[in-house]
């Protein structure tokens, strides 16, 4: 795997472990840009390298990712173009997440906000620090969680329960994210670096083929789901971004207010 070709990416290989770190702590490992696009591609490159087994996925800093970008809707408003390849690029986020076969967990060790939040929730073992967050906000800003947390919530929680927080972009403690069964487990940030290897030596002790094609078996039924609800989430997604509610919600982000939606 060529390292080299990631620029807000930090890769460690510990024997057949590989870390990788969303690395863009000044924003909070916010995803846009170049970043976004390295992540539509970074789990295709994973699944492929021959030198891992298993994937620890981290974020720098204080904050696991706080999502999107501000800045990144704006321009959307302007150029459609933009719009339309940040749709293409989410849906390969959650696409490789699903295609990759090697077990990934998600050492989440902050917020996880929005796409971030998506992100984390399509690893397949989860450890938080008890002191972190987790919501999806995009109803809150004029849009629809078309970028797959619409998929993923129903699917670790209920369908009453994703309604809950994703109608509403409240957002839950570890803790309780835990005992929803959102998420593996919540611990002590003292205890999570322990607890993440600790699952990794759980996973290490099992055939490395075995584990893969048992996720691959697994996530069939998630995929046969995405090729319909991550199409049409991306549709609807779409059409808030033409709304005059987004524009609202960005005009009070520069202003300091909240927003005043009117459903148009």
């Amino acid at each position: 795997m060529k390292f080299s070709a990631y620029s807000h990416l930090q890769f460690e290989r510990n024997g057949r472990v590989l870390k990788v770190t969303l690395n863009r702590p000044e924003k909070l490992n916010s995803i846009s840009g170049e970043f976004h696009t390295e992540m539509a591609r970074v789990f295709v490159d994973i699944a492929a390298d021959p030198e891992s087994d298993i994937i620890v996925l981290t974020g720098a800093g204080r904050a696991f990712s706080a999502g999107g970008d501000i800045g990144v809707l704006e321009s959307t408003l302007s150029e459609p173009k933009v719009m339309y390849e940040l749709l293409r690029e989410a849906r390969s986020i959650v696409m490789g997440l699903l295609d990759c076969d090697k077990p990934i967990i998600c050492r989440l060790n902050g917020d996880a906000i929005g796409l971030g939040a998506t992100i984390a929730l399509f690893c397949d073992v989860i450890i938080a620090c008890d002191q972190a967050r987790i919501c999806d906000p995009h109803v809150r800003v004029g849009l629809v969680a078309g970028d797959g947390g619409a998929l993923i919530w129903p699917q670790l929680i209920g369908y009453v329960r994703a309604k809950q927080y994703l109608l509403t972009g409240d957002m839950l403690d570890a803790r309780t994210a835990q005992q929803i069964g959102l998420i593996t487990a919540a611990v002590p940030y003292a205890d999570l670096d322990q607890t993440v290897e600790e699952w990794v030596a759980r996973l290490a002790r099992n055939s490395p083929l075995a584990v893969r094609w048992t996720k691959a078996t697994i996530n069939t039924g998630l995929k046969q789901l995405a090729g319909t609800i991550l199409d049409t989430g991306a549709a609807y997604e779409g059409m808030s971004f033409r709304t005059d509610d987004l524009s609202e919600s960005l005009r009070s982000v520069r202003e300091k207010r909240k927003p005043v939606f009117k459903g148009r």
